[in-house]
């Protein structure tokens, strides 16, 4: 099972860059970045925890322009979106920032995706929340056609185009890994539909073993698991090991520079000793 570092990369914590580097220096497999857009004023929809939004959600860097940076200094870590808010972005254009993305990094980008829980921020898209699932279905087809297909078409309820030519290609044939987020049945059937793998958070037991066992049940792949925000338990990663995750992206509080680095560092010692008792 390999580690990556899972974060929200916002305009108070430490820089992407450096961030970047860090992992890479100290053995990490992967950089997993979230994403929102924007936070409406509101604050209708719950946060799916409990209690108040964590101040990090409101300063998010774009990911994509995240991952590039980080593409740019590193020469290893996988990049991943973790995940995406498909649903309030242009396909079209989001299936060219990540084949960018994908150029620039020789081949290590990873697309995590999912449709989100923050009902107001999908609306400000101009995306009702009642067709997300739908909406997300489609958006991953149109993308996947854009990737592998010159000229590419879709033509779906809420994404449509005609044939069309759509550059850079990414350089992972035949597309990069997928990765669908969510915990329910209908994420269950979403993974499976588009032979993707699931990126989950960090679950009780015996929700991964349910989910897990759905996937396996249902799937004749064998379905990448991965996790964004796991908790520094060693016993834990333990269980999602032996559940068959084949990574864990251990979460970094959105903290500065220096703070960071030191967390960084006890990260590494402790996925160290977890491997030489292992």
């Amino acid at each position: 099972m390999k580690f990556g570092i899972s974060t929200f990369v916002d305009d108070d914590s430490i820089d992407p860059v450096s961030l970047a580097r860090a992992i890479e220096e100290r053995g990490f497999a992967s950089l997993i970045i979230a994403e929102h857009s924007h936070i409406p004023a509101s604050r209708e929809s719950p946060y799916p925890n409990g209690g108040e939004l964590p101040p990090w959600y409101y300063n998010t860097l774009d990911p994509f322009v995240t991952l590039a940076a980080a593409a740019a200094v590193t020469s290893t870590i996988e990049l991943f979106t973790g995940i995406a808010l498909l649903i309030q972005r242009d396909p079209i254009h989001t299936a060219k920032e990540a084949a960018s993305i994908d150029l620039i990094s020789g081949g290590r980008f990873v697309f995590g995706v999912g449709a989100g829980w923050n009902l107001e921020e999908m609306r400000d898209h101009g995306t009702d929340p009642k067709t997300r699932g739908a909406r997300l279905d489609e958006s991953i087809e149109a993308i996947k056609a854009l990737w592998t297909t010159e000229p590419a078409e879709y033509h779906g309820k809420y994404v449509n185009f005609d044939p069309s030519y759509c550059r850079p290609k990414p350089v992972r044939k035949p597309h990069p890994p997928i990765y669908v987020g969510g915990n329910s049945d209908a994420t269950v059937k979403r993974v499976l539909r588009h032979r993707a793998g699931w990126i989950s958070n960090p679950f009780p037991r015996d929700v991964l073993a349910e989910r897990t066992a759905q996937l396996r049940s249902g799937a004749d792949y064998d379905v990448p698991l991965a996790m964004f925000g796991a908790p520094m338990k060693p016993d834990y990663w333990r269980t999602a090991e032996d559940l068959g995750f084949g990574q864990l992206g251990l979460f970094l509080p959105s903290v500065g520079k220096d703070e960071s680095l030191r967390l960084l560092d006890d990260y590494a010692a402790q996925v160290a000793q977890y491997r030489s008792a292992s």
